[in-house]
């Protein structure tokens, strides 16, 4: 698999992987557009719509950095589509259990949702994707979560209801996240298998096992 080495746009004057990956992705927007493009291959206007905030030339300055980079690729749908459309190479999908590990790492100090937060359609089916799908044990899951619908089944998040599921979480915004991160059953409904729910809740919070102390 091809790797850039090339000159990066921002560079931190020392040979070190870390800072190599900042220079690949630690530009303000991309690790969102990645995180958007995980969900699959997105037109421009979608990538817009979905991050509020983000001007339109910075977004083509950031597409256009991680191509150079070798993290996105681009092509055209065949007709009648014909759209053009963002998507991630091999590589940049690699960027998907950093993102998993960032975003439990971030959820300790985000704090819940409130009634003003703004959750983009299709939420639910990236969080699934990237927090609890790598992990998950074997069994069909259904997430209820406020207005959304998205679920895991053998290990694959899945858009919209489950068939048969053996296992049904019904809750707010606010209640799942209390639930996941503190384990507070309140304001929950489940239906089906609530201890395979407990074993995925526990596996989804898991952080990454350490690696060795060298000696």
């Amino acid at each position: 698999m091809a790797r850039y080495t090339g000159r990066m746009s921002k560079r931190y004057d020392q040979y070190c992987p870390v800072a190599h990956a900042l220079g690949l992705v630690g530009e303000r927007w991309s690790l969102l557009i990645v995180r958007e493009l995980l969900q699959g291959p997105k037109r421009y206007t979608d990538l817009a719509a979905s991050l509020p905030g983000i001007g339109t030339n910075i977004l083509a300055a950031r597409l256009k950095e991680l191509e150079t980079c070798g993290l996105v690729t681009k092509h055209r749908l065949d007709p009648p589509a014909a759209s053009m459309v963002y998507e991630l190479t091999p590589y940049g999908l690699e960027l998907k259990s950093v993102m998993r590990s960032l975003a439990l790492w971030g959820l300790r100090s985000i704090g819940p949702p409130t009634d003003e937060e703004d959750f983009a359609p299709g939420w639910l089916y990236g969080a699934l994707d990237t927090v609890f799908a790598p992990s998950a044990p074997a069994g069909s899951f259904e997430f209820r979560i406020g207005s959304e619908v998205a679920g895991i089944v053998d290990g694959e998040a899945q858009r919209g209801p489950i068939e048969e599921p053996d296992v049904v979480l019904e809750a707010g915004v606010e209640a799942f996240y209390w639930l996941f991160v503190e384990r507070r059953w309140k304001g929950v409904k489940v239906t089906g298998e609530r201890e395979l729910l407990e074993q995925l809740l526990d596996a989804a919070s898991a952080p990454a096992p350490a690696a060795p102390a060298l000696v």
